[in-house]
This record gives C-alpha cells, structure tokens and sequence, in this order.
C-alpha cells in the first residue's frame, strides 16, 4: 500500500513523499491516520536531526515519519493481534514505549508509522507495551489531542500532599482546596483549567491569572464561572497586571491563607517566584513549562520548603494511563480540549509548519492527513469566506461553537476539502 508521509533526513530537513509501505507482517497493524496534531516536539527534533535523543544516527539513510499526536483507524490487524483488535476500530497512540529501555518512539524513530502519514504500519512494539489505545470518542481531533491532555492529566497526578507527623504521599491536588493555574490561558492552561473543573479530584477555589484582558475574557467564555460553580468550585479569572503587589491580591483571593497547589504554566522567573510565595503550609508547587534555557534558574524559599514543608514538582508527559483516562474522559464528554486548537491544515502544510512552528502565534496546529489546505487561523475563516464558500460554511460552523473547533467542522472538511 501507498503512503504520503513527511519524513526527517536531517536537521531542518523534512519532506513530503509518497512510497510503497513493505507488506504487513503477522504481528504488525495496518492503519489510516486521519488527523494529527503539531508538537513543538516535532521542531526540536526536526531542527536537531540525527542529534536528537530519538532520532536514528542513519535517518538521512532511513529517513524517519515526524508526528506523535494522532489519530485515525485500524485497516488491517495481523493473526497476532487479531483477538484484540478489529478493522475499523478507532485509536491513538502513546508515543513513550520505553521498550526493552529504548528511547524509540513513533513520530521519531520508525521509518513507517508516525502522525504525519496517510497510511502507517504500526510495529508489534506498540502493541507489546499497551500504547496502541482504543478510542470510543467520534472526533478524530478530540483523539490526536489525547497526547497533549494526558500531560495535563499526569501534572495534576504529580501534585501531592504530606499529613503532618508522616511520610505518606497523597497524590493529587488537594481535594476542596485552593489551586491557582498562573499564566494559565494558553492552550494548555485552558486544558488545564477544563481538567480541574471537570476531574474526580477538584479544588474548592480556583484562581486562574495572566496578564491579557482578552485571553482572560476568552478563557471566561468557554470555562465559564457558572459550569465551575456547578461542579462545586469557586472560579476566579484575575489580571495580574491591574495590581502594584500581585501577591497580595492573590493571597486575598485565597481568604489569606495561601494555595494548596499553584501550577506556573509559563517558564518565567517572576512567575515561579510569585508561585512560591503563595504557597501554603504543606503547598505544591507545579512548574509545568519546560523552558529551552538548560540553564534556566529561579529563587525559593528554602526556609518554607523546611518549615512549612513546600515541595516542587514537574512533569514532562504524560504515561500511558493519563492517556487512557484523557481518552475515556472525552469519549464520556466531560472533557473538551477544543480550545486548544487555532490552526487546521492539511498535510501539504506540515513541512513549513512543523520547521516554523515557533514563530506561529497560538495554540495546536490540527493536520488532516488526506487533504491538502494550507494551515489556517480558525480566526481567518471569516474573511477567506467572504471569496470561498467552504471557508465561510467553517466560519459558521465554528461560530455555531463559541468560536472553537468541533465534530460538525471536522465532518465537514473530511468531506469537503480538497484530496492530497
């Protein structure tokens, strides 16, 4: 079978090519992927090549497929894997195997399967560690973005707790308590916000901080104070930037007392620090941006880490149970991640995405890996309507949904857009 597939050959170089896939072996799975999300994992990779961690010392030699969060269907299953998986059946992957200790992963390492694909194979390992995962949801955006809000979900499993006068870790934020997400209207701070409100676990004060009016009032919109009160949590949205002490305010916002848990969303200094100082007795501190700087360094308060028992933690990724719990959370409907997205594509934009991908304001960047589109700001529908009927239908249709990404649209540029 065919595929079109953007492949890595070396630093900066990727490409977009069609070739023949080798014949299915018994114990592999043949499969369509339908969308994929762009990680700015995928641009390190591609702008370090053969120099990253994951990526093959011959790939210019064996060229690898790029894209790790996606989704799509299983075509064919071999005799190993045919009493658990049929044709047909739905499914992500989680890309961590960590098989036999190798850093091996799909969307960097294998020459066949990856997110950037028509048709992939996927090789007997992901089936060996339990990461190819069933999906039951009928978005196929709702099962690429399972990857990104399972690190959501495994931050807040990271969070933890110590009952004074023991050494017992309870894991998780606290229940009923006080959690303040700071800088926490980016993609993944909306992901994260949707999370606490809707998880088993959930705090009783919410406080939610940046420094945009805007984003803040966007933010609002689609994980509104009355959806938090329903679910028993007082929802706060707070700019920073109106207060000469941000701490104070915040520490008022807490009744004086500090926060259980803070999660700082953005690598920047003040932001950690002010984290800190909020903190209660017995607080976690949540440091959930991975900064580029290797270097990258902020103060604490070690006298509180001794005396009122703070302790930090991070998480890079999430394991393949957050992706489970991500993946039946949005099947379940109680989790949508749609506002992550402000980009959709189609396969023909991934070259120029993926190696421009910081230089591209806003959140996930959605691939729909059979059709050819150029990447596109939901935000620009409105005006390419006015010459394209098919961008003023998806206009309407996101408008129909607060402004967000959803199944109406995606069914209708699956049946709509122009085949790659």
């Amino acid at each position: 079978m065919k595929t079109k597939a953007v492949r890595l050959y070396g630093k900066n170089d990727l490409r977009l090519e069609e070739f023949e896939l080798p014949q299915m072996k018994d114990d592999e799975i043949l499969a369509t992927v339908i969308s994929d999300s762009i990680c700015m994992s995928s641009y390190k990779a591609a702008s370090q090549g053969a120099d990253h961690k994951r990526i093959p010392d011959d790939v210019a030699e064996n060229p690898t497929i790029i894209g790790h969060e996606f989704c799509g269907e299983i075509l064919e299953v071999g005799s190993k894997w045919a009493d658990q998986f049929k044709p047909g059946q739905r499914f992500s992957i989680q890309p961590a195997l960590n098989y036999k200790g190798s850093l091996d992963a799909p969307g960097y390492s294998f020459q066949y399967i990856g997110g950037d694909a028509t048709n992939i194979i996927i090789p007997n390992e992901v089936m060996e560690m339990n990461c190819l995962l069933p999906y039951d949801g009928e978005a196929y955006f709702m099962g690429s973005l399972s990857e990104p809000v399972s690190c959501i979900v495994g931050t807040y499993h990271a969070m933890y707790h110590i009952p004074q006068g023991t050494y017992i870790h309870d894991m998780g934020i606290r229940e009923g308590g006080k959690l303040a997400i700071i800088a926490g209207v980016g993609p993944m701070g909306l992901g994260a916000i949707d999370y606490a409100i809707h998880a088993p676990l959930k705090p009783g004060l919410l406080v939610v901080t940046d420094i945009d009016d805007d984003r803040l009032k966007r933010a609002a919109s689609i994980y509104t104070v009355e959806e938090a009160a329903a679910n028993g949590i007082k929802l706060v949205y707070l700019n920073t930037k109106d207060f000469d002490d941000p701490v104070a305010e915040l520490m008022a916002q807490s009744g004086g007392e500090g926060f259980d848990d803070v999660m700082v969303m953005a690598p920047v200094k003040p932001l950690i620090e002010q984290g800190d100082s909020i903190l209660t007795k017995d607080g976690c501190l949540n440091f959930f941006a991975g900064p580029s700087d290797t270097e990258f360094k902020a103060e604490l308060n070690f006298y509180n880490v001794h005396y009122a028992f703070h302790h930090i933690v991070g998480t890079s990724g999430g394991n393949t149970d957050d992706m489970k719990e991500s993946l039946e959370m949005m099947g379940e409907g109680k989790l949508n991640p749609s506002a992550m997205i402000t980009h959709v594509g189609g396969l023909d934009s991934v070259v120029e995405t993926t190696l421009n991908l910081p230089k591209i304001p806003g959140g996930k960047k959605l691939i729909y890996n059979h059709k050819k589109m150029p990447l596109t700001a939901l935000v620009e529908f409105e005006a390419l309507g006015k010459n394209n009927p098919f961008f003023a239908d998806l206009d309407q249709l996101v408008k129909k949904h607060n402004g967000l990404w959803n199944i109406e649209a995606e069914k209708y540029l699956l049946e709509n857009a122009e085949n790659i």
